[in-house]
């Protein structure tokens, strides 16, 4: 059965409820790359200075979770079948609190602004478990079985891990409190956002829009069944393994949560393997946008995880500060926001489509096609921006001279390119509503 057929589009929540998340998200992208442009060389020295902790809260909040949060507000209700409750109300609430609350912490940890954490933290706080709790009762109450909302409602049971595990991290460091060590914690806090928030969502999500939008194979049964809740259990032991000291050599405990690490990089692999090789059995082959920033960000993923091993296998490597700052760079710019970037040109173009067709009562009347909306010419000028501001980005933390500004520059330039795609797109459904109307009268 094609993933289509599964889809509850009737479900469908109002075109506002996923583009206020969908429009905001690439605004905060470019904050944090002005941000690097400000700060200049010294940002990327460590993954300990205030510009890099500031600028990479404004990618995982502001950016990344804000496009998740609209995925999850358009895809519950559609392929779990579970409308979301007084879904504008609660879509209103938690994109104001996500993005004032982004703001705050982000400011509060660039400025090392007490006030400003104390000011973020609640709103982030608030805002968050309020999606959390909506979200999750969708997926309880729900009676579809299936592998993207299995995958779904362990993305948000990490989630909930990453806002607690944060906000205490966030507390220590205002109120100095002791107890906890903070590295220990706050590379926790990094692993359940990055591996669980970010990685489950992104697989779960794939094994639906890749082979609808990508005209691929389904992943194979094995992989949708075991993958999610292989990344979700292996993230338990491991956190498990780094923080609690439970074998009599400490020697022995760090073998243990590297192996455990290690064979969450085989699942990232694995992931990432099965998608390009389904992209190359898809059974049209002609030039994709969606399809090169998917196949951008997996090599990303790939090196990613090349790096960690060869930190793992060299000592001289191990603790080299710089191949740290790259990790990040690679996981969070060069395959999370690819991805998106390459959902987003799929997701919008369709829901614009989708909501106009559903307006429409007159056969007579042309509306705009998934082509129109967000032409190629557009997309595929922005998908060449950010694989230079990738690797330029990669450049600037091997060469922090000169090449940061650049990199960052970049960036901005892409996450620019990319709103005027999305507000175009935007005008679009706009204009076509004008004329819907005004044909119907």
């Amino acid at each position: 059965m094609h993933s289509q057929s599964r889809l509850s589009l009737a479900q469908a929540p109002p075109i506002s409820v996923p583009l206020r998340y969908f429009l905001t998200a690439p605004l905060f992208g470019f904050l944090a790359a002005c941000l690097f442009i400000v700060s200049g060389p010294g940002a990327t020295a460590s993954r300990w200075t205030p510009q890099l902790l500031g600028a990479t809260h404004l990618m995982t909040l502001g950016f990344i979770s804000m496009a998740m949060l609209g995925a999850l507000s358009q895809m519950v209700p559609v392929m779990a079948g579970s409308p979301l409750p007084r879904p504008r109300l609660v879509s209103t609430v938690v994109h104001t609190l996500l993005t004032l609350g982004a703001l705050a912490l982000s400011g509060g940890l660039l400025l090392d602004n007490s006030t400003l954490l104390k000011l973020g933290m609640p709103v982030l706080g608030i805002g968050l478990f309020t999606f959390i709790a909506v979200t999750g009762f969708c997926l309880i109450r729900t009676q579809t079985r299936s592998a993207t909302v299995t995958g779904m409602r362990l993305a948000m049971i990490a989630l909930a891990v990453t806002v607690v595990l944060g906000m205490r991290v966030a507390a220590g460091h205002v109120w100095s409190l002791q107890p906890l060590l903070p590295r220990l914690w706050t590379d926790i806090h990094m692993a359940w956002g990055l591996l669980g928030w970010v990685t489950i969502l992104v697989i779960s999500v794939a094994f639906e829009v890749v082979p609808m939008f990508l005209i691929t194979p389904v992943y194979p049964h094995w992989v949708r069944h075991w993958l999610t809740r292989l990344i979700a259990g292996l993230l338990v032991l491991w956190s498990v393994a780094y923080a609690v000291p439970f074998l009599p050599d400490p020697s022995m405990q760090i073998r243990l949560s590297n192996l455990l690490a290690g064979l969450l990089g085989l699942g990232l692999v694995l992931f990432a393997g099965m998608t390009l090789y389904l992209q190359h059995k898809r059974r049209r082959h002609l030039s994709d946008v969606s399809l090169q920033f998917w196949r951008t960000g997996l090599l990303c993923l790939f090196a990613c995880v090349c790096v960690w091993l060869a930190m793992q296998s060299f000592t001289a490597l191990k603790d080299a500060p710089g191949l740290r700052v790259l990790l990040g760079a690679l996981f969070i710019a060069g395959f999370t926001v690819s991805v998106i970037n390459g959902m987003l040109y799929k997701t919008v173009p369709f829901l614009i489509w989708l909501h106009l067709q559903a307006q429409n009562s007159s056969p007579r009347i042309r509306l705009p096609n998934m082509k129109d909306i967000i032409p190629d010419r557009h997309a595929r000028r922005q998908l060449r921006l950010h694989i230079a501001a990738v690797l330029l980005l990669v450049c600037a933390v091997l060469e922090p001279v000169w090449c940061p500004r650049v990199a960052a520059l970049a960036f901005a330039l892409s996450f620019l390119y990319l709103a005027f795609n999305l507000y175009a797109a935007l005008r679009i459904y706009c204009g076509a509503r004008i004329q819907l109307a005004e044909r119907t009268e």
